[in-house]
C-alpha cells in the first residue's frame, strides 16, 4: 500500500485534530502489531508517541465494506491502552460521570468535545446519527476514546480526555513506553 494524503480538516474549527500524518508501510506494520490485527479505515496517524509511533489513528467514519464506525480516534498503542484500562478498572469512567451530573461547568465543556467531535466526523462522512463515541455527551462509557480525543485533538476541547491524560505520566516522561520498543 502507498501513502494516503490526510483529510483536511482545518475548517472544521476548534476540535480538529492538531497534526495528520498519512499512513505509511511502516505505520500499517505497527498498528497491526500493536492491534492484533490489520487497521480498518485507517485515514491518518492522528498523535505519535514521543518515539514517532502511531498512537492514535483517525478512521473513517464508515468502514471499507460501509459499516458506520463512529469512533473517529481509535487508541492504537498497545501500552497506553493497557494503562487506560487499568484506569477504567479503577472506577474513573464511574467517578467521571457522577460528576457531569453535580458539575455544569464540565458538563457543558463536555458536550462541547462531543459537538466538535461530531463536526470533525460530519466533515468526513455525516452518519446522519448524532452519537459521538465513549459515552459523550452525557456519561463516560470509553476512557480510550477520550484519551484518543484528547491526544489528537489537544489540550482543552475534551476536559475529561485530558484528565485521563493527565494520569498517565509515565507515558509522557520520555521512557519507552510501547511495549514493541
Amino acid at each position: 500500500m502507498t501513502d494516503q494524503t490526510p483529510p483536511d480538516l482545518r475548517a472544521v474549527g476548534p476540535g480538529a485534530p492538531v497534526d495528520l500524518t498519512p499512513v505509511t508501510d511502516a505505520d500499517r506494520v505497527a498498528f497491526t502489531e500493536q492491534l492484533g490485527r490489520p487497521p480498518r479505515g485507517a485515514l491518518a496517524v492522528a498523535y505519535r508517541c514521543d518515539h514517532r509511533v502511531p498512537a492514535v489513528v483517525l478512521t473513517a467514519p464508515r468502514l471499507p465494506d460501509g459499516t458506520p464506525f463512529p469512533t473517529l480516534y481509535y487508541l492504537s498503542c498497545s501500552t497506553l491502552n493497557a494503562a487506560v484500562s487499568r484506569m477504567e478498572s479503577a472506577g474513573l469512567m464511574r467517578e467521571m460521570t457522577e460528576r457531569l451530573s453535580v458539575e455544569p461547568d464540565l458538563a457543558e465543556k463536555y458536550r462541547f468535545a462531543h459537538d466538535t467531535y461530531l463536526a470533525t466526523r460530519n466533515a468526513l462522512d455525516d452518519l446522519g446519527i448524532a452519537v459521538t463515541a465513549g459515552g459523550m455527551p452525557d456519561r463516560v462509557k470509553c476512557l480510550h476514546v477520550l484519551v484518543a480525543h484528547s491526544l489528537a485533538v489537544g489540550r482543552g476541547i475534551n476536559p475529561l480526555g485530558d484528565e485521563a491524560v493527565d494520569l498517565l505520566p509515565e507515558y509522557f516522561r520520555g521512557e519507552p513506553a510501547c511495549a514493541h520498543l
